[in-house]
């Protein structure tokens, strides 16, 4: 089945009652059992219920994974994939990734005797020689949040396999329409479902997507025993989303491309990050592991003034100056300010992480008007 014709049909059944075509919001919190014990599947919506059960089936199925678990955001999926660590063990970590991740893992997890290493992953070679006996998980984002380095999804699995030590791939970026981790070798696939496969910014939520069952079955104990479990209105929403999300991701990719395209030729611009230009560092890994380069742009002024940056940011009309990403507005963001802000200034310097960097999430909106609202704000 293709991506298309999955994303409008996986997960989704008629209703037995009563034929509805849409799975139904199931707002219940439990259900009656013929006797104790003996039940049609479900007892209690914490541990599952028939709306995140769609919604489940839904995202393994466009992930061309097995199982598929829903969390109430990005950082309780995250949190869950943490949850199979011990003490003493140790990370492997891209040193350009989204600010709340980072802030899990040292703010929250370190303390509990899990190490993590920040590396650049442009080259298999750089994680290899950080691997240890303790290594126990590998964790990467392609593209990155806000630089959008690629990373060599299949060549880094390779190396995990090599030692057996678990992979997880922050999907968020790329969606499953651009590329698919689990394909490459990845362990488990990650999502913000917040973003792209919500796509109109109105829920919060995260998943996880796996192809072994008995590390489903580990992910699946801690959503239960540990409750950060999204409710069936919201994963109503999320379905709904999936199935426009080939077309949304479709103009997304159309449009960032002309955004990027005016960007590196603005005489005031002074670096543009984009996978899909041709100077972009890894473009041609980009070019082999992604359907197309996807909506998020980020620049820098060529003064590289913060004061500047502010000020373009500010007067930006139709990108929106706001948190969060993937919805069909576009949106405009300050990283060093807003999402990274938990990342010390010297380690967001480490990366190349500017505090004059701005961050675009372009929309579905008219090309001619994105490029007037950026002409505009920067004259």
């Amino acid at each position: 089945m293709k991506f298309a014709t999955k994303a409008v049909h996986a997960g989704v059944h008629p209703d037995p009652a009563t034929g509805a075509i849409m799975t139904p919001i199931y707002q219940t919190s439990t259900y009656v059992q013929e006797s104790p014990g003996k039940h049609k599947g479900y007892e209690y919506s914490r541990t599952l219920n028939p709306t995140r059960a769609a919604l489940q089936e839904s995202l393994a199925a466009i992930e061309n994974g097995r199982f598929g678990l829903c969390f109430a955001s990005g950082l309780a999926a995250t949190d869950v994939v943490l949850k199979l660590l011990k003490s003493g063990d140790e990370v492997i970590a891209s040193n350009d990734l989204y600010g709340g991740t980072y802030r899990i893992f040292t703010g929250v997890y370190e303390k509990y005797g899990i190490k993590f290493h920040f590396v650049p992953m442009d080259t298999p070679d750089r994680v290899e020689a950080m691997i240890n006996e303790r290594t126990r998980l590998i964790w990467l984002e392609s593209p990155t949040n806000p630089l959008l380095h690629v990373i060599d999804i299949k060549k880094i699995m390779e190396v995990a396999k090599a030692k057996n030590i678990l992979t997880a791939v922050d999907n968020t970026f790329a969606t499953p329409y651009l590329q698919n981790p689990l394909d490459m070798g990845a362990d488990i696939v990650v999502h913000s479902v917040t973003k792209y496969l919500g796509g109109h910014s109105d829920t919060v939520m995260g998943a996880l997507v796996t192809n072994n069952e008995k590390l489903a079955e580990q992910l699946a104990y801690f959503q239960n025993s540990c409750g950060a479990v999204p409710g069936p209105q919201d994963c109503f929403l999320v379905l709904r989303g999936i199935k426009t999300l080939p077309l949304r991701m479709a103009q997304h990719c159309k449009n960032a491309k002309v955004v990027a395209e005016y960007l590196n030729q603005h005489p005031k611009i002074g670096r543009v990050y984009w996978p899909g230009l041709k100077e972009h560092p890894n473009h041609e890994i980009a070019k082999q592991q992604m359907r197309d380069f996807g909506g998020m742009v980020s620049f820098t002024l060529k003064d590289d003034c913060v004061e500047a940056a502010i000020e373009v940011l500010e007067r930006l009309k139709l990108f929106a100056l706001a948190e969060s990403l993937g919805g069909v507005e576009s949106l405009c963001g300050h990283p060093a300010s807003m999402t990274h802000a938990s990342i010390p200034k010297e380690e967001r310097e480490k990366t190349g992480l500017k505090d004059s960097l701005i961050r675009l999430s372009v929309g579905i909106e008219d090309q001619e008007d994105l490029i007037a609202d950026l002409a505009q704000a920067l004259d």
